[in-house]
């Protein structure tokens, strides 16, 4: 068997397609564009490419994007301040927190200054809340980018047995919680957990999500089964040993060009529905924070 290979580069094009029609719609309804501040923390080079990334995709479906950059050398009250004046800013739709953020930053703190209706990168303990509970918020952006690459494949999700391997509270623990809203059956793994690869082999669905390279081996993978590869290491290589799975898999991931895209996409996808959603209340309607529609 030869997996067919989720590409999350063609899916995620054509979701900003859909993007930039939704955003030239409200550029012309309300004479602007909706704004993405992004707050980028210390020096880290990799963090600076995936703000420049960002950035550049709000650029390319008409969005503005707002970089706000802070020495590594500030505190968590510093960084909270930053973050309660832009959620507090009439001109800012979407607030994203590049993580991770200097070790010496209370990151936890720094997300929940994030108001909830500006929180495009659903990192906030009210975003997750609402998402376990099934109401209408934002998802965490890979774990939505995620199931949004499900859907585009069809892939069945009732009655199958999950796996997911991490538990970080913007990746693993969120992407359960999806999981299980569409009636999947789900199994959470960690680095504690015994007998990993007995419990992946019984997996219909593998989302690996711990941030090891090739800690899933390929030799684990029940056949037929659909292998999420949400990790990304150094050497561009993922959680998954690639190639033994991808022959033993139904659908596979590639790393990269499968998850990361996805990432950025629901990113964007949430701050054009947070703007019109701002744009509303503003005119009397409802205050709520729709889910953003992916699929």
């Amino acid at each position: 068997m030869n997996a067919e290979i989720m590409d999350g580069t063609a899916v995620a094009a054509a979701t900003l397609d859909r993007i930039r029609e939704d955003v030239e719609a409200f550029t012309t309804e309300f004479g602007r564009r909706p704004v993405l501040a992004t707050v980028l923390v210390g020096d880290d080079p990799a963090s600076h490419t995936y703000v420049r990334m960002k950035a550049n995709r709000c650029k390319s479906v008409g969005m503005e994007s707002r970089r706000i950059e802070i020495a590594a050398t500030a505190t968590t009250e510093e960084v909270v301040a930053t973050i309660s004046e832009l959620s507090m800013d009439p001109d800012v739709d979407g607030i994203l927190l590049q993580h991770p953020v200097p070790e010496h930053i209370d990151e936890r703190a720094a997300f929940e200054a994030i108001h909830p209706a500006k929180d495009v990168d659903g990192v906030t303990r009210t975003s997750f809340a609402a998402m376990a509970f099934g109401e209408p918020t934002f998802h965490s952006a890979t774990p939505g980018g995620i199931m949004a690459l499900l859907d585009a494949y069809d892939i069945e999700l009732t009655g199958k047995h999950a796996v997911v391997i991490g538990r970080s509270p913007i990746l693993g623990k969120p992407v359960g919680m999806l999981l299980l809203q569409r009636d999947a059956t789900v199994t959470y793994c960690h680095s504690r957990t015994k007998n990993l690869a007995e419990i992946v082999n019984t997996a219909d669905i593998v989302v690996a999500a711990v941030g090891r390279a090739e800690l899933i081996r390929g030799d684990w993978i029940k056949p037929g089964a659909v292998v999420i590869d949400a990790g990304y290491n150094v050497g561009n290589v993922g959680d998954v040993e690639y190639e033994a799975a991808s022959g033993v898999a139904s659908f596979i991931t590639p790393v990269p060009g499968g998850v990361g895209p996805m990432t950025i996409a629901t990113l964007i996808q949430q701050t054009a529905t947070a703007a019109r959603a701002r744009q509303d209340a503003a005119t009397g309607g409802r205050e709520l924070v729709p889910e953003a529609e992916l699929r």
